[in-house]
C-alpha cells in the first residue's frame, strides 16, 4: 500500500466474513510473486505489472487455468489457447492496451531463454499479457512508452512484497473517475480441517463516480458533489482480474471461480458497460502438470469436491470487492497528460468512514 494511504481497516471497513491472509495479498499463496516497473513523467503515465505464478519453470510445469470474458471490449493475449488446454505456462503480464504487442515480445523472450527447448525440440509457449486502456484520460498511450526492458525489469522485480495503487500497469489507470491502478486482497478458506489461500489482484480502470459504493453504501454522489464532478454518461474502462490459489482446482473448476469475480466487481458499482473490457483469469498452484510426464501419459490428481467449492466462491467474491476497494484507497492524485487530474480516493476518507 502506498505510505500516504487510507485502509479500509482503519475507517472501520470489513468486506464480507472471511479471513484475509497475513499481507492481505494475492502473494499469500506461496509461489505466487508481483513485480512493477512504473513510468510516470507528464503525459506519460503507464507502466507494466509482471506476476508469477510459482518459484519453477511455468513452461515446464504449467499450472491448471481458466478464463471468463464478463465484457469483452479488450485485447488481451493468450487467452485462446488457455480456454482451449486448461492451462497457463507462463507469467502474466498486465500494461496498457497498445502495449500488449511489446510485452507478448518480451515475454516470448523471456521463456525463450530460461527454457531453451521451447521452439527447437518442444512446441511453442502461449505467453499471456492483459490490458486496460489507460490512454482515456492520463496517459499518452499514442506514445507507445513501454519498452521490452520495462517488462523484463517488472519480471525480474517479483516479490512477495509489491506495492499497489497507481503504480506498474496502474500508474495512469483511472477507476471510478478517481486515481484507479492495481489492487489486492486474499482470504484463508478451509475445507476438512485444512485452510486454503485464495488471493485476486486487480487491475482497475472501470466505473462512475456517482456509482461507487463501498461495502453497499453508495459514497460516489457525495464524492462528485463535493468535487463538483461530472459523472461519465457511459461506462467504457476496463478490469482485469487475477485469481490465485493453492486449492486444489482443474480448469472447468477455475472458469466457475472465475465467474465470480463479477459479483465483486458489481459490488463495488460497477455495471459491465457495453465499452468496458472486464476479464478474470484463475490459476490453481497446487499440483503442477508437467510439459513432459517421464513415466506414464495418465494422471491422477485430486480436485475439490464441488459441494466445498461454494467457499471458494465466497472467498473469490470477497477478495475481488476488496482488491477493487484497496486499488483505489492506495492511489495518489495524478496529473498526467494536457494536465488531466484524477484525486484519490483517499483524500475523502471523512466521506468513508462508518
Amino acid at each position: 500500500m502506498s505510505p500516504h494511504s487510507t485502509s479500509l481497516r482503519s475507517l472501520g471497513i470489513r468486506i464480507g466474513e472471511l479471513a484475509s491472509g497475513p499481507a492481505n495479498s494475492i502473494a499469500d499463496v506461496p509461489g505466487v510473486a508481483v513485480g512493477h516497473v512504473t513510468l510516470s513523467d507528464g503525459a506519460v503515465q503507464t507502466g507494466v505489472t509482471a506476476v508469477r505464478f510459482h518459484d519453477g519453470n511455468p513452461f515446464r510445469d504449467k499450472l491448471p487455468a481458466a478464463a471468463h470474458v464478463l465484457n469483452g471490449f479488450g485485447k488481451s493475449i493468450g487467452l485462446v489457447q488457455v480456454e482451449e488446454l486448461g492451462t497457463l505456462e507462463t507469467p502474466v503480464v498486465l500494461t496498457n492496451t497498445l502495449s500488449v504487442g511489446t510485452a507478448a515480445a518480451a515475454l516470448v523472450r523471456h521463456m525463450l531463454e530460461t527454457t531453451p527447448e521451447i521452439g527447437d525440440t518442444t512446441g511453442t509457449v502461449n505467453p499471456v499479457v492483459m490490458e486496460c486502456n489507460d490512454g482515456a484520460w492520463l496517459n499518452d498511450i499514442r506514445g507507445l512508452h513501454v519498452q521490452e526492458s520495462h517488462v523484463r525489469a517488472a519480471l525480474d522485480a517479483a516479490a512477495t512484497v509489491f506495492e499497489q495503487g497507481n503504480v506498474g500497469a496502474g500508474t495512469g489507470m483511472s477507476c471510478y473517475g478517481l486515481a484507479g491502478g492495481i489492487g489486492s486482497a486474499s482470504r484463508v478458506v478451509r475445507v476438512s480441517r485444512r485452510d486454503y489461500t485464495l488471493g485476486v489482484l486487480t487491475l482497475c480502470n472501470m466505473g462512475r463516480l456517482a456509482d461507487l459504493r463501498i461495502d453497499g453504501r453508495a459514497v460516489g454522489p457525495a464524492i462528485a458533489e463535493r468535487i463538483a464532478a461530472e459523472t461519465a454518461d457511459a461506462e467504457k474502462g476496463s478490469i482485469i482480474v487475477l485469481i490465485a490459489t493453492d486449492a486444489p482446482l482443474d480448469a472447468r473448476q477455475l472458469r466457475r471461480v472465475a465467474t465470480r469475480a463479477g459479483a465483486g466487481i458489481v459490488r463495488t458499482g460497477s455495471h459491465l458497460g457495453s465499452g468496458s473490457g472486464d476479464i478474470a483469469l484463475a490459476v490453481s498452484t497446487a499440483e503442477p502438470i508437467p510439459h513432459a510426464p517421464k513415466n506414464t501419459k495418465v494422471m491422477t490428481r485430486s480436485v475439490l469436491h464441488e459441494d466445498a467449492i461454494d467457499r471458494v466462491f465466497r472467498a473469490t467474491i470477497e477478495a475481488s470487492e476488496e482488491a477493487i476497494l484497496r486499488a483505489l484507497l492506495a492511489a495518489r492524485p495524478r496529473v498526467g497528460k494536457q494536465g488531466r487530474t484524477r484525486r484519490a480516493l483517499n483524500e475523502f476518507a471523512d466521506l468513508l468512514a462508518l
